[in-house]
């Protein structure tokens, strides 16, 4: 891509991160996107002789992945190495998403913990970003069909039926953004509370592509032209999705332990800059909505 000036500006929004870093590094003197770098020592928001829980940044993968062959950073082993311990991851967050991530001490506790799981004993909280005013809460109740790797998932039987999938949807800010994006002359989103009842492949970034609220910055389920718009005029390049709070018994004394944390930093700078743009009385809407 030879251009330059207002041209080359504009032609920007529609290329992808990476294309843009490489650009950068080329051509520029100051990348507009870094590589992820994973500066150690993660986050521990919760520690005892079981269990460790650690707040996950995004872009990092859980463990090692046959889709990743290339990736060197992984949080089981990140997390092995910080504490001098083996861990045992007892669930998962899909790489771009951040936020409170469980691991056991032994063995017989992620057995304990994974049960928990199975038994749907554990409860998740998730804050996210998503195009769109969002005028009610709701609960999306949308089955979804299992989403299988090419690579991981070959021999996996293809036509399965859809499987039950609910997720209880909570506005709990909306913005208006004066800035024209595609045919519109503003930029509309809302800050939601995301509780999903189930736990499918990308089920809340599919329920919310399913409501016509997709996740900013989801570049598989999500708006092109609203990430990019994103990208460009706020520099923000992770999914705005973040785990902020878990309830679950702890496996050895079955007291219920509640992790906290905030949403990622990308997210929080990104909710900043908006302050100016909060639409008045969207806080704590009361409408009720079926999907």
């Amino acid at each position: 891509m030879f251009c330059t000036g207002r041209y080359a500006k504009f032609e920007r929004q529609h290329i992808s991160p990476w294309v843009a870093y490489v650009w950068d590094t080329l051509f520029t003197s100051s990348p507009s996107k870094k590589l992820p770098v994973f500066i150690e020592p993660l986050t521990v928001l919760y520690r005892d002789d079981d269990i460790v829980v650690i707040d996950k940044p995004p872009g990092l993968l859980v463990h090692r992945s046959l889709i990743a062959k290339r990736e060197t950073h992984f949080a089981v082993q990140m997390l092995r190495d910080q504490l001098g311990c083996f861990v045992y991851p007892v669930h998962r967050l899909d790489r771009p998403t951040s936020g409170v991530l469980v691991f056991a001490l032994s063995s017989a506790m992620a057995a304990t913990l994974t049960e928990s799981f199975t038994q749907r004993q554990i409860r998740k909280h998730y804050r996210a970003i998503v195009r769109g005013h969002v005028t009610a809460s709701a609960k999306i109740d949308y089955p979804l069909r299992e989403i299988l790797d090419k690579k991981s998932d070959k021999r996996a039987f293809k036509d399965k039926p859809a499987q039950s999938a609910q997720t209880q949807l909570t506005c709990v800010q909306r913005f208006q953004v004066p800035l024209p994006v595609g045919r519109y002359h503003e930029a509309r989103f809302s800050y939601v509370a995301l509780s999903p009842h189930t736990g499918r492949k990308h089920q809340l970034r599919r329920h919310m592509a399913h409501v016509r609220h997709p996740i900013i910055g989801d570049t598989t389920h999500g708006d092109g032209k609203q990430n990019a718009f994103v990208r460009h005029h706020f520099n923000g390049y992770n999914l705005a999705l973040s785990c902020t709070e878990m309830h679950f018994p702890h496996p050895r004394t079955g007291k219920l332990l509640r992790i906290a944390t905030q949403p990622h930093t990308e997210m929080a700078r990104l909710l900043a800059s908006w302050t100016p743009f909060r639409v008045a009385g969207s806080e704590s809407l009361n409408i009720e909505r079926a999907y």
